[in-house]
């Protein structure tokens, strides 16, 4: 728990931390000199991000050395306002009980999950609700109309519904795979897969971590990748296991559904494949399409945009590849903007956001096959884990022109920070666009393959 500061936070349980000074793009270089004194800024683009002339991963890993986490912060339920700089920190919200690995948002409700038991449920940048599961890490959670679904360090997935009469109240209903079923697909051998030499288990259940949750909006299949190498296929209305496939040679690190029944996975083995579900018979199941990518460093995290149109996959060099699914998955470039792992990406509009290691979040916007860096994002004590946007409803009923977003980032300093994004932004210079082709970085990989 954190220090209290005064009564509201003492009822709420959580504390927001402001930003004591908002800074614009102007202003940025000079914030970036006295970042070591304030918790949290905005800062330009410095040219030696990309230098490569960076310490060993080894030696800077925050999981290496200790991190200046804030004991002590001012409470304040502080909303969006449109007159700050376009991108710029709302407000940090604040539980010192865990690392932060996964984060969901919806209709201004976000959860945030954590290396503790706790799944915490936050409104207004107040806390409003939690719920608690018996199973320790949380390292993905999803929303679904009422139902909430969780990945954990178990290989399991918990089920929880949000009570009609109470919103704040979260209720579990279930786990997958049942019980029942585990027990009726363990009485025929065939239902039984080697997972490690001299080891069997039923192919229906995880044997390891699940790392990601992704749900298709086309078919309503839920998705899990796990680091048993696996990524498995679900009808959350029967709470069922329907296919299995072995996906790669090493954990899955991401999985994520698209369009026209494609499905991407990512992994430590350094590839990004493209699985399509097809008709094989009398059954539906998902074959390899095709590999995007095949490379030494691991391949951390993928994102979709809206529209399908665009993948992106982050890997453990610092590097944002991305491919053009109207080209026929053609690939588009690569983003430099981080010196250490990207650990998390997602897609909003026009935008791709990248969180990384180093501590930061780069903002990209998207114009044709053109990405321009529109700002850096730093503040964070530590790695960048998890990522979630939401569209700023407030400037829509505005009538403002200008596209702008709510950003979460979830990080290992126990802290998640909200942040005002607009598309409208000017891009950062020099220089502007840090598009590059691929392979020129020399940057080393962060040592841990798993994320």
């Amino acid at each position: 728990m954190f220090q209290e500061t005064n009564s509201a936070a003492s009822k709420t349980g959580n504390m927001v931390h402001p930003d004591p000074n908002l800074s614009s793009s102007s202003a940025a270089s000079s914030d970036a000199n006295d970042f070591a004194a304030r918790n949290s800024n905005f800062s330009a683009y410095d040219a030696a991000r990309l230098s490569g002339e960076v310490s060993s991963p080894l030696m800077m890993s925050p999981w290496n050395q200790p991190s200046p986490f804030a004991n002590s912060w001012s409470n304040s339920n502080k909303t969006i306002s449109h007159s700050q700089p376009q991108n710029s920190l709302i407000g940090s919200l604040v539980r010192e009980e865990g690392h932060i690995y996964s984060l969901a948002a919806k209709d201004d409700i976000l959860y945030t999950g954590s290396d503790s038991k706790n799944i915490r449920v936050w409104k207004n940048m107040q806390e409003y609700s939690a719920f608690k599961s018996n199973s320790g890490l949380v390292k993905a959670i999803i929303i679904s109309g009422d139902k909430i679904f969780t990945g954990h360090q178990d290989g399991k997935i918990r089920l929880w519904k949000i009570s009609p009469k109470d919103p704040s109240v979260h209720k579990r209903f279930g786990t997958m795979p049942r019980f029942f079923d585990i027990f009726k697909a363990s009485i025929k051998p065939s239902n039984y897969v080697e997972v490690k030499r001299n080891r069997s288990a039923v192919w229906i259940k995880h044997t390891d971590a699940i790392s990601c949750l992704s749900m298709s909006q086309e078919n309503g299949l839920l998705y899990s990748a796990s680091w048993d190498r696996t990524f498995k296929v679900w009808r959350p209305e029967s709470s069922k296991c329907i296919e299995s496939v072995k996906a790669h040679d090493d954990a899955v690190n991401s999985v994520v559904a698209g369009v026209g029944g494609m499905v991407f996975t990512g992994s430590a083995d350094g590839t990004v494949k493209v699985w399509k579900r097809e008709q094989k018979g009398k059954a539906v199941r998902h074959t390899l399409h095709q590999t995007l990518l095949s490379q030494e460093s691991a391949v951390t995290a993928l994102a979709v945009n809206e529209s399908g149109s665009v993948v992106y996959s982050g890997s453990s060099d610092g590097l944002v590849n991305f491919w053009e699914v109207e080209k026929e998955l053609s690939h588009g470039g690569v983003l430099k903007g981080h010196k250490l792992a990207v650990l998390c990406l997602e897609a909003a509009g026009n935008l791709a956001f990248s969180g990384s290691a180093d501590k930061t979040i780069c903002v990209w916007r998207r114009e044709g096959a053109v990405h321009t860096c529109l700002s850096v994002l730093t503040g964070h004590t530590g790695p960048v884990k998890c990522l979630a946007v939401e569209k700023d409803k407030e400037s829509a009923l505005d009538g403002d022109a200008d596209k702008k977003w709510v950003v979460y980032s979830g990080s290992l300093d126990k802290s998640v920070k909200v942040w005002s994004v607009s598309e409208m932004a000017p891009g950062m210079q020099p220089p502007g666009s840090m598009q590059q082709n691929y392979g020129e970085t020399n940057w080393d990989s962060i040592p841990s393959a798993k994320y």
